[in-house]
């Protein structure tokens, strides 16, 4: 999933590398200038997760109240929990590759708790597998690339080299007013690009938000500039697995623009205010709340 394609790499080195030196980022931007404004938190005493910061699935932010101030609990459509579990596949997979621990994928199985899930295992495992072996193949092909090339090498410097990753990496969101516990999707310490993975889902233009969070998050607890984010989405097309990568700067204006959002979000949850329900047609069929704004 975290693996750049040839194209990919070239627009990295010669569009994407070249615009953030040329350009850079506002020093009181960085994650490292949290105790300064603009990202010290106006709401101090507000703690949310990221993925509420980050998230734009309702117009208004009325999923924000529900949730943080009137406690309700949403209602897990099916893209959920395959999201869930498609993202257990890619970090668990990893994880394990990078470890060099055999785990077989009906042996990850056996650890789900699919009361928690809310999906159907027979609808959602054949996905999940597929996507089990197709990273597989991926990390295997990568191995015996780097392997091939770099005969003196030990296995941890081939493991180091094949997948440069930090998977699930846990952070603390707090410098910047977000949850104490944080998990990023992965990082490539190599090339310093933070990922995030999208499931079963179309680009939207605030998915770069998450990454962009993240990286903040990431320079505010490491202090390392990272400079370059990707979304990646993960669909199923016609039985086939699509992976598509949107590789991007992560300038000024995403900084700002995460900013204001949190303090949007932060707003409503400090104030307990309703910001009231979108129009029916712009609430997403598979919102959590649809069925608590419309029945």
């Amino acid at each position: 999933m975290y693996f750049l394609s040839e194209v990919e790499r070239k627009f990295l080195l010669y569009r994407l590398l070249p615009l953030s030196r040329k350009v850079g980022v506002s020093s009181d931007l960085r994650g490292w200038s949290w105790h300064e404004g603009p990202l010290r938190p106006y709401y101090e005493n507000v703690r949310l997760p990221m993925y509420i910061v980050c998230s734009k699935y309702c117009p208004t932010g009325r999923d924000v109240y529900l949730g943080f101030v009137e406690g309700v609990k949403g209602a897990v459509s099916f893209r959920m929990a395959l999201g869930k579990i498609l993202h257990g596949v890619v970090s668990d997979f990893l994880q394990s590759f990078i470890q060099r621990r055999s785990l077989s994928f009906d042996s990850w199985c056996k650890r789900i708790r699919w009361n928690e899930i809310g999906a159907d295992p027979e609808a959602v495992l054949p996905v999940a597998r597929m996507v089990w072996d197709y990273l597989a193949k991926v990390c295997e092909a990568r191995y015996a690339e780097i392997k091939s090339q770099q005969p003196y090498a030990s296995e941890q410097d081939l493991i180091a080299s094949t997948v440069p990753f930090l998977i699930e990496h846990k952070i603390s969101g707090e410098l910047l007013g977000l949850s104490g516990l944080l998990s990023l999707d992965c990082y490539d310490y190599l090339h310093s690009i933070m990922f995030d993975l999208k499931v079963g889902s179309e680009p939207q233009d605030w998915h770069r938000l998450a990454p962009v969070g993240y990286a903040l998050v990431f320079e505010s607890v490491h202090e390392v500039p990272v400079d370059i984010c990707c979304v990646v989405y993960l669909n199923m097309v016609n039985g086939r697995i699509v992976v598509k990568r949107d590789l991007f700067f992560a300038g000024d204006e995403l900084r700002n623009w995460w900013v204001d959002e949190r303090e949007r979000k932060f707003e409503i949850v400090a104030e307990s205010r309703d910001p009231g329900m979108p129009e029916k047609s712009q609430c997403p069929e598979d919102c959590m709340y649809r069925h608590i704004c419309y029945g």
